[in-house]
């Protein structure tokens, strides 16, 4: 079984139904021709080009590692990437205050410097399949959450708290996100 990504170059962030009508219309016309993305010579996998867009195939066993080498390279590149498998679109911006700051999920996606609404979108995809998101500062601190919106935050002493909806979790992490601090107080921790 294979799995694919799409990279292109997108002037502004686009939303994940305008990333995925792309990559449909995409897939549905010939491939070559046109201008090849010159980050086609970069990108691991098995590589298809189409007008102005790539195409990556990788094998199950390798999408991990893969994605996330395709991801630094598209952002790297001023370019989006679309996962059609999770339909999760990454934007080049906007992007949170730490750099460095990694996205994590419990279905194996490792994002370094994840922009704002890849972080929103990712938060909808809690199931047994993904059993947790996290942000990451490491060294310093992170805030994650499982099913249930168990949220979880670390600076120095570990913290948890439930919160009743998805909408919470993602006010939350949206603030962790920006350096904004309000939910430490919103919620109370044990």
């Amino acid at each position: 079984m294979s799995v694919e990504l799409m990279v292109w170059d997108e002037p502004v962030p686009i939303s994940r139904d305008q990333a995925r009508a792309t990559y449909l219309a995409v897939k549905r016309s010939e491939t070559g021709g046109g201008d090849v993305p010159a980050v086609a010579k970069e990108l691991p996998g098995r590589i298809t080009p189409y007008p102005g867009h790539v195409l990556v195939t990788m094998d199950l066993d390798t999408m991990d590692e893969l994605s996330a080498q395709v991801f630094t390279i598209a952002r790297a590149h001023g370019l989006i990437c679309y996962d059609p498998q999770r339909d999760l679109v990454h934007n080049v911006a906007p992007l949170g205050v730490y750099e460095g700051m990694q996205l994590h999920t419990g279905d194996g996606m490792v994002v370094h410097d994840p922009d704002l609404a890849l972080v929103h979108d990712v938060l909808a995809t809690l199931s047994p399949q993904n059993p947790f998101a996290a942000l990451v500062n490491f060294g310093r601190h992170f805030l994650q959450v499982s099913p249930g919106y168990e949220l979880e935050y670390k600076e120095g002493t570990l913290v948890s708290t439930t919160v009743p909806d998805l909408a919470q979790v993602r006010q939350a992490f949206h603030e962790y996100a920006t350096g904004d601090r309000s939910f430490l107080t919103r919620h109370t921790w044990a």
